[in-house]
């Protein structure tokens, strides 16, 4: 009988990721945590003599949210860019997984076309102790140069 063996279960703190805005590489050393997701769209497809409904897909759409410690402008700079000029920016993250414990290895994951949705202007809070931010987005593309490894 196989089983994941406990040790190859991946860290989240094991990792990184980089933003390549305009042509430089940034590291996201601030990233507390980032979630990016692909949800197909799918079309209902009845069908004579079928009393249930197929699925065909039909396109897709990528999204994410990232919580970071309020320390960096880089975000808030491009929605200003945004508001008062009107030039909007897209860029890449990659994502690295890298936890040297896990037989698995590493995964990296580029999202590409990345457009910021929602990004906080200004934050104070007399409770927090650190304080950090939502930054929300969507992106057109992605790849994946690096896959982890089949499992023993």
């Amino acid at each position: 009988m196989a089983f994941m063996r406990a040790e190859d279960a991946i860290s989240g703190k094991q990792g990184r990721a980089f933003a390549n805005i305009n042509g430089v590489n940034h590291e996201m050393f601030y990233v507390k945590d980032l979630e990016a997701t692909i949800e197909k769209k799918k079309t209902e497809i009845p069908v004579l003599g079928l009393s249930g409904t197929q699925h065909k897909a039909g396109g897709w759409s990528g999204t994410g949210t990232m919580t970071i410690y309020y320390v960096t402008s880089m975000f808030r700079r491009m929605i200003f860019e945004y508001v008062k000029y009107g030039r909007d920016t897209y860029f890449d993250i990659a994502i690295e997984n890298d936890d040297p414990s896990s037989f698995a290895g590493r995964q990296t994951t580029i999202l590409k076309g990345v457009n910021l949705d929602s990004v906080t202007i200004a934050k104070l809070d007399v409770e927090s102790e650190a304080l950090d931010e939502q930054v929300s987005f969507t992106f057109n593309d992605m790849d994946m140069p690096e896959e982890f490894r089949r499992l023993r």
